[in-house]
């Protein structure tokens, strides 16, 4: 698996030449995260996010849809998306509620439950990568500090849009 070479001087002069500003470093990481994770999933025929929906109903059995949405962190029109392509791929099954055919419920197929121990090593190796280079008590320190300034984004996003993030399930970090 190839991941895209990212030009760090690329990469600086899009952050007008200050590559070092918060800003820019949270930017860059998100963006190589997102990408190498996409690269380790497509092993898989995944997209990152799916193995996120994977996981709560792991973790958690047939949900749904809405509550997934909810747990996971995503509007409704990207989760009805992560799931049609999951569907497709035999994954997940929806059922119409008994009590209100209005919601479905969504759960995992056996192929989709298979998928679990490589998902797991997938993000086994994600973390290898993402960490290489750090000592164990500087991968502690870095979980503790993204914990604190996820916890600040959250309480901005509750502030100024009236929605919570749900650390819950948000800490699938490691």
């Amino acid at each position: 698996m190839t991941v895209p070479w990212v030009d760090e001087d690329m990469e600086v002069a899009a952050c007008g030449g200050r590559g070092d500003s918060l800003n820019c470093l949270i930017a860059q990481t998100t963006r190589g995260h997102r990408t190498l994770l996409a690269g380790l999933l497509a092993e898989l025929d995944l997209y990152p996010g799916q193995e996120r929906a994977l996981a709560v109903l792991w973790e958690r059995g047939p949900q749904p849809q809405n509550v997934l949405a909810k747990l996971i962190g995503i509007d409704m029109s990207t989760m009805t998306k992560t799931l049609q392509r999951l569907e497709r791929s035999g994954f997940v099954s929806r059922t119409p509620n008994p009590a209100n055919r209005r919601i479905s419920i969504v759960s995992t197929t056996p192929k989709g439950d298979a998928l679990r121990p490589d998902v797991e090593r997938v993000l086994s190796e994600l973390h290898r990568r993402m960490t290489h280079g750090l000592t164990p008590a500087q991968t502690d320190e870095l979980f503790a500090l993204l914990g604190v300034v996820r916890g600040n984004l959250c309480r901005e996003v509750v502030l100024n849009i009236g929605s919570a993030c749900d650390p819950e399930h948000s800490d699938n970090l490691r």
